[in-house]
C-alpha cells in the first residue's frame, strides 16, 4: 500500500482524489497548507507528494524547496497554469513531475507509480554499521562478528527502520505509519509481538548488547 500526501486547499478536489485512491487501496492523506505539510512530512514516511502550486500560506515552489532540505520524496506538481515558465520553476525547485489541471485521475495514478518505482529502484544498498553489528540492506542480512543471519522481510524492515533513526523514540502509531505505511489497525499486542521477535533474534545473536529498548507506555528506540 503506497502512502500518498495530497496538498491542495480545494476541498471538493481533495474529496474526489481521496475517494479515487482509497478505492484503489492507496493510503492517501490530505493537507491544505504549507505548515501542516511540513509537519506531516517530518513525522511520517510518505511515498509520494502531490502538490498544488497555489496554497493559502505559501506557493508550491517555495514549499517544494523547503521539503527538499530534508526529504527526497517524489513530488508531482498540480497547477491550472500551463506556461513553460511555471513548469521550469517546478523542476528547478526540486519537483519530479508536473500535471496541469484539469487532469485525469488515472494519468495521475500512473505518474505516481512511475515516480515511486524509480525512487525505490534507484536507492543503493547500504551497510549500516554499529560496532560489530552490520545490517546489509542489499542482501537483507544481519552480520555479527562475521556470522550472517537472515531475517524475514517485515522483521528486517523493522530493524532497518530503527537503525536509520538511532536514539529516536517512536510510538506504536509512528511505527505503523513508517513501516506498515498505514494507520494502526491491528492490536497493540500484534505490534509488540513483531518487535519482540526482532529483539529476541538480536539478543540471541549478540546477547551482550540490547539494541532495541522499550520505553514504558511510550514506545521503542534503537540504541547503537
Amino acid at each position: 500500500m503506497y502512502k500518498i500526501l495530497f496538498v491542495d486547499d480545494d476541498i471538493a478536489l481533495r474529496n474526489v482524489v481521496s475517494e479515487y485512491f482509497n478505492e484503489r487501496q492507496y493510503d492517501i492523506i490530505c493537507t491544505a497548507s504549507a505548515v501542516k505539510t511540513i509537519d506531516y512530512l517530518k513525522s511520517t514516511s510518505i511515498d509520494c507528494v502531490i502538490l498544488d502550486v497555489d496554497l493559502p500560506d505559501s506557493n508550491g515552489f517555495e514549499l517544494c524547496t523547503s521539503i527538499r532540505q530534508f526529504s527526497s520524496v517524489p513530488i508531482i506538481f498540480l497547477s491550472c497554469y500551463t506556461e513553460n515558465d511555471d513548469r521550469i520553476k517546478g523542476f528547478l525547485s526540486g519537483g519530479d513531475d508536473y500535471v496541469s489541471k484539469p487532469f485525469s485521475l488515472k494519468e495521475l495514478e500512473l505518474r505516481i507509480n512511475v515516480r515511486i518505482r524509480r525512487r525505490y529502484e534507484n536507492q543503493p544498498p547500504e551497510l549500516l554499521k554499529f560496532g560489530e553489528l552490520t545490517i546489509d540492506t542489499g542482501r537483507l542480512m544481519v552480520i555479527y562478528h562475521g556470522m550472517e543471519y537472515a531475517f524475514p522481510r517485515l522483521e528486517f524492515d523493522i530493524l532497518t527502520f530503527f537503525a536509520h533513526h538511532p536514539n529516536q523514540l517512536f510510538t506504536y502509531e509512528q511505527l505503523y505509519d513508517n513501516i506498515w505505511k498505514q494507520p494502526i489497525n491491528e492490536s497493540r499486542h500484534n505490534l509488540q509481538a513483531r518487535i519482540g521477535k526482532v529483539r529476541k533474534k538480536l539478543c540471541d545473536i549478540c546477547p551482550e548488547k540490547e539494541y532495541i529498548r522499550t520505553v514504558r507506555h511510550k514506545g521503542y528506540l534503537f540504541v547503537p
